[in-house]
């Protein structure tokens, strides 16, 4: 297995004296990985998840319970494992803002002790995996924030690894590049068999790139399932934005509900259960007052807060 994770918990103490008090981030937690898996961690705001990866990643010590990723115990055995996992947060930056990629390679690899023969042919490898060899050799501060992300994909992959713990890795990437760095994961795990532990506020990062879902709220598992019975399920909805050049009746099929209607925009939700959303915009399409038409999935919070009110399993 890639991880597992038995009863884990960890509590910080906070204040001094009389105002100290124990908050628990994270609550007898149990969670198996096997390899090969891509896994989306997901959660609200303070549910537990970036201290739970602190711990699998070596950085924090648990209050209790027991954890092993790749065999190892993470805290006990930090330096081992840090060579065979890799880690990318989307907000902290592998790369040396002043370098190019290509000599930051050079030190992370002589970080990792890569073979110095070995070194070129495994990042001229990773440049065509992830289609940035022409990035490697311009400054860091250079790159656009959809570039930067795929050298540091690189970076993280220099040792390859067995696993690697994404936190937010598209966070303030256009649309373009996130659905880049998303096919970019895909191919990774099924062309090198890497595990994909990912957490992310995107609901499209979860729907295009995991298998699987866990949620964790207060630091415990809520829900875990394939991310294909989550989408039946509670991925159902669509929201429907429509600019207007003229106003316009909204429709008046089964499960579509009104969140907004003026003379310039109509915002719709859609039940696919009940119509399908192609419905829904053939009947919207079909005059010419539409000037412009938007799918989006509802919120993560939305979904969240559905599995929240779900009877447990």
């Amino acid at each position: 297995m890639a991880i597992e994770v038995r009863g884990l918990s960890k509590v910080f103490q906070t204040g001094r004296r009389s105002a100290r008090r124990r908050i628990e981030a994270v609550r007898d937690l149990d969670l198996v990985v096997a390899d090969g898996e891509r896994v989306a961690y997901i959660g609200p705001n303070g549910a537990g998840k970036s201290t739970s990866i602190k711990i699998l990643t070596g950085i924090l010590h648990p209050t209790s319970g027991e954890a092993t990723v790749l065999g190892l115990t993470p805290w006990e055995d930090r330096k081992r494992l840090a060579g065979r996992i890799g880690t990318l947060f989307g907000q902290r930056s592998l790369l040396w803002l002043e370098l190019t990629p290509r000599q930051s390679y050079r030190m992370l690899a002589a970080i990792y002790g890569l073979d110095r023969a070995e070194e070129p042919r495994r990042i001229a490898e990773l440049g065509d995996l992830l289609d940035a060899a022409d990035l490697f050799d311009q400054p860091v501060r250079s790159l656009s924030l959809g570039q930067r992300m795929r050298c540091e994909l690189t970076a993280c992959l220099l040792h390859d690894p067995e696993i690697l713990f994404l936190d937010e890795p598209t966070i303030g990437l256009d649309l373009v590049a996130k659905q880049r760095f998303r096919e970019l994961l895909v191919r990774l795990n099924e062309q090198q068999g890497t595990t994909i532990f990912l957490t992310s506020h995107d609901v499209a990062d979860i729907e295009h790139v995991a298998k699987r879902a866990v949620v964790i709220n207060h630091g415990e598992v809520i829900y875990d399932d394939e991310v294909a019975a989550m989408r039946r399920a509670l991925l159902a909805t669509k929201v429907v934005e429509v600019g207007l050049i003229a106003p316009i009746a909204p429709p008046t099929q089964r499960g579509v509900t009104v969140l907004e209607h003026t003379d310039q925009i109509l915002r719709l939700v859609v039940d696919t259960h009940a119509t399908p959303v192609r419905v829904v915009l053939d009947e919207l399409l079909d005059g010419p007052a539409v000037a412009d038409v938007s799918v989006v999935d509802p919120p993560l919070e939305q979904v969240i807060a559905e599995i929240y009110e779900r009877p447990a399993r």
